[in-house]
């Protein structure tokens, strides 16, 4: 079985994916494959640094985050462009290791952990897609007490995903984050045991 898993930002997905793993489940994470493809070397890397130029590069030929981060906030349609190189090599990639992972490991649930799945489109490419969720001001307040944000930061970061309430309405599973660990514990025993996973 093959779930797409997500939710907002500050919203706990990390938590839940760890759960899971430590229940059998084989995880892929959009955000290591997407550094992975920004390494040297990897033609997306060099797709990148064709569009935005060598200024985006360390010295030691590695990718400058800050940088591009700045300039892709600084010019919203350079994000597109970025999206446009980074996204298709992401996806790629990542549907190829469920495909090796469902062949090398037949019956194990394989959780693909996309911060933006329903953002990009993949909402129909899973069996399921599991939502963790929190109500918007707790996950205001998580997010500026992790990342050391101002209000208006934090909402600047939280309005640039769909809204969590949409995610939730859109999810074949919720999990509410909101209530403790253990709560979250029992609802992830609760899907494993419903879906009959070993």
């Amino acid at each position: 079985m093959n779930i797409g898993l997500t939710g907002g930002i500050a919203t706990g997905k990390s938590t839940v994916s760890q759960m899971l793993v430590k229940r059998g489940a084989l995880l892929i994470d959009a955000d290591i494959v997407a550094r992975e493809v920004m390494l040297p070397g990897h033609p997306v890397l060099d797709a990148v640094v064709a569009h935005f130029g060598q200024a985006m590069l360390l010295p030691d030929g590695t990718l400058n985050r800050k940088k591009l981060g700045e300039h892709i906030f600084a010019h919203k349609e350079e994000r597109k462009v970025l999206e446009g190189i980074t996204h298709p090599a992401i996806r790629a990639e990542m549907r190829s290791r469920a495909a090796a992972l469902e062949s090398q490991h037949p019956g194990k649930l394989i959780v693909s952990d996309i911060p933006l799945l329903y953002e990009t489109g993949q909402g129909d490419s899973f069996d399921e897609v599991m939502v963790v969720y929190i109500p918007r001001e707790m996950q205001l307040s998580r997010l500026m007490k992790r990342n050391d944000l101002t209000r208006e930061e934090a909402l600047a970061r939280i309005s640039a995903q769909m809204d969590i309430e949409e995610k939730k309405r859109l999810a074949d599973i919720v999990i509410d984050n909101s209530l403790g660990l253990e709560h979250t514990e029992q609802q992830i025993n609760q899907f494993w045991l419903g879906k009959g996973l070993s």
